[in-house]
């Protein structure tokens, strides 16, 4: 798991408040690190995760698969009130497409 480290994914921002550079992992939402620079910020996020990962492998944690590689099965589910679904339904029945090609497009626009 460790040469998986660089292949989390990385977001590094500017903070005003803090006056430097702050980079997270999307898969640990938890952890954050500063950096005057973003090549900075970016080794200090690396350690951290690396350092975590390492934490979770020693307490025998489920460690994180990096996004870039996890398989998705492609399904989604979703929870809206009752009212909603009964009003996509009868929208679906009128456009004659089903509630899947619906929510699809929408989500594709």
């Amino acid at each position: 798991m460790q040469s998986d480290i660089e292949k989390y994914t990385y977001r590094i921002e500017w903070s005003e408040d803090d006056n430097c550079h702050v980079a997270r992992c999307l898969e640990f939402p938890s952890l954050a690190a500063h950096g005057e620079t973003i090549e900075e910020a970016l080794r200090e996020i690396e350690y951290v995760v690396a350092e975590s990962v390492k934490w979770m492998q020693e307490e025998g944690e489920t460690v994180p698969q990096p996004l870039g590689i996890k398989k998705f099965k492609g399904h989604l589910t979703l929870r809206i009130p009752p009212e909603k679904h009964r009003e996509l339904a009868i929208r679906c029945a009128e456009e004659g497409v089903s509630l899947n090609r619906f929510i699809r497009s929408r989500l594709s626009t």
